[in-house]
């Protein structure tokens, strides 16, 4: 089987090779199969631990009586929710299955063989994987303070080959926030035919902190956002996209029909109608962070202040602790495949939860001393 195995990977084609899939947060289910557990606590995938809103949750409940229906292929009631919310119109917006796959769809469509796609070497690692799915070079740039994306490293790489800059902001997995007067100034550097996307998964947890910013300008400009994090939808998997209607004109060209599933659709709208509740949950959320960064910092674990609903933690046996947290039923992230062995990113959960890992965490700690 095995020599089958690698006859048919011989014969796929040349940008599948050395292409990994990505690996999400371990499932509770299984850390429970794995240690004999009856109770854990998932901090590893940035969830939303108090779930969607109540409006959401009964636009689900009605919709899954029409589950036998095709979902609307162009989720037109979506777009018209997300262009006034924007103040553009339906015809700039692009829906699809998570911020994934948007970002997959635009980095297959404006990147190819001979192509090249800059971004940070710890941004999000799916810019990367995609990238050589789609046959283009992937330029990783490293952050010169190993946290926060180089600017001006970045500006530095782009050459006539590169098509796509990627940018999260805040950035996943380190926490690190652009403001917009620097991340303007980028731009303006940028030529005006590169696309730039613009990954603004975390959006809502800095917006609560300081009101919402004047959107940065680029005619290339795809700004990315999701539904799975703040809005606590990340099993219906939808996000979308904010462009020029000519880029979402194109992209949709490769776009799969009916990529956004009526539940999703209709989740999303009334979690939007919903959104005072929904920000309430952020700033909570955001209360908590704080206090479990001023917790790391007390123990000295803290790697550095996050913006969005995660904390870093950061200690040479952070690969022991993972496993000790896990043996008491808690999940977080460890960051090898970011190059970062001695990091955790742990998601903010409720207080119980952020009480329980801060217990745990401190006889951890003092076994290793």
């Amino acid at each position: 089987m095995e020599s089958e195995t690698m006859t048919w990977a011989a014969r796929a084609v040349p940008q599948t090779r050395g292409l990994h899939p990505y690996v999400p947060g371990k499932p509770v289910e299984q850390l429970l199969r794995d240690k004999g557990l009856s109770h854990a606590i998932k901090l590893a995938s940035n969830e939303n631990p108090y779930g969607p809103s109540p409006k959401a949750m009964e636009a689900i409940r009605h919709a899954a009586g029409e589950v036998h229906r095709y979902p609307d292929g162009d989720s037109r009631q979506l777009k018209e929710v997300l262009a006034a919310l924007h103040g553009v119109t339906p015809a700039h917006i692009l829906p699809g299955n998570g911020s994934n796959e948007v970002l997959e769809l635009v980095i297959r469509t404006f990147a190819g063989p001979n192509d090249e796609v800059v971004y940070s070497q710890r941004g999000f690692i799916v810019y990367a994987l995609a990238a050589q799915a789609a046959g283009a070079r992937g330029i990783a740039i490293p952050e010169a303070d190993g946290l926060a994306p180089d600017l001006q490293a970045m500006g530095q790489a782009v050459t006539a080959n590169t098509k796509i800059v990627c940018i999260a902001n805040p950035n996943n997995p380190t926490g690190s926030w652009i403001d917009n007067d620097r991340l303007q100034a980028f731009l303006d550097r940028l030529p005006s035919d590169i696309v730039v996307i613009l990954d603004e998964a975390y959006y809502e947890y800095v917006m609560v902190e300081q009101g919402e910013y004047v959107p940065v300008r680029h005619p290339g400009l795809v700004l990315c956002r999701t539904f799975s994090k703040a809005y606590g939808l990340a099993g219906c998997r939808i996000g979308y996209a904010v462009a020029d209607p000519d880029i979402v004109a194109v992209v949709n060209r490769v776009r799969e029909p009916f990529n956004v599933s009526l539940l999703a659709q209709q989740a999303a709208v009334a979690a939007l109608v919903d959104r005072d509740w929904v920000m309430e949950r952020v700033a909570l959320c955001n209360a908590e962070r704080l206090r479990l960064e001023s917790a790391l910092a007390e123990l000295g674990i803290l790697a550095a202040p996050c913006r969005g609903n995660f904390v870093l933690l950061r200690h040479a046996s952070a690969a022991l602790i993972l496993q000790r947290l896990e043996d008491q039923g808690i999940i977080p992230r460890p960051l090898g495949p970011y190059g970062m062995p001695d990091y955790l990113r742990i998601t903010v959960g409720t207080v119980a939860e952020n009480e329980t890992l801060l217990t745990a965490l401190k006889p951890i700690l003092a076994s290793l001393d």
